[in-house]
């Protein structure tokens, strides 16, 4: 693989965490593998890498993006990763805040209901004593 693979990896790896990365990994076939490499080298080894913005703030570009597209399917994986990007629940509010007026309530609605619910399941799992066991 490349070296923009393997700094995408790594970086895909600090956002999203290993076990969503090993998860896709066991998932990947034949048919697929082609794009989860575009998707490595362009989205994480190409755009989350670069340094010109904070992953607090592409976080909070990525949520909204999503939810102004209509593609709600990435906006509990993304939420979850804010654990690692240092986007704040306010941070998240303030971007679907924003889908709202520029680009519709429904979709900002839709989107806030998504986080919450991810919200919730994260904050279970944080009390859920076989998650600490070592």
């Amino acid at each position: 693989m490349s070296e923009r693979f393997d700094t995408g990896m790594n970086v895909r790896r600090t956002i999203l965490g290993d076990v969503h990365v090993e998860r896709a990994e066991a998932a990947k076939t034949e048919l697929d593998a082609p794009f989860q490499q575009l998707i490595t080298e362009a989205a994480w080894g190409t755009v989350w890498a670069s340094d010109g913005i904070s992953d607090r703030e592409r976080s909070m570009l990525t949520l909204a993006l999503l939810a102004a597209m209509g593609n709600f399917e990435e906006i509990a994986m993304h939420v979850r990763a804010t654990a690692r990007t240092g986007a704040s629940k306010r941070d998240v509010l303030e971007a679907f805040q924003h889908v709202a007026i520029y680009a519709g309530v429904p979709r900002a609605n839709q989107a806030l209901k998504i986080a919450k619910e991810t919200y919730a399941e994260m904050e279970k799992s944080e009390l859920d004593p076989a998650r600490h066991t070592p």
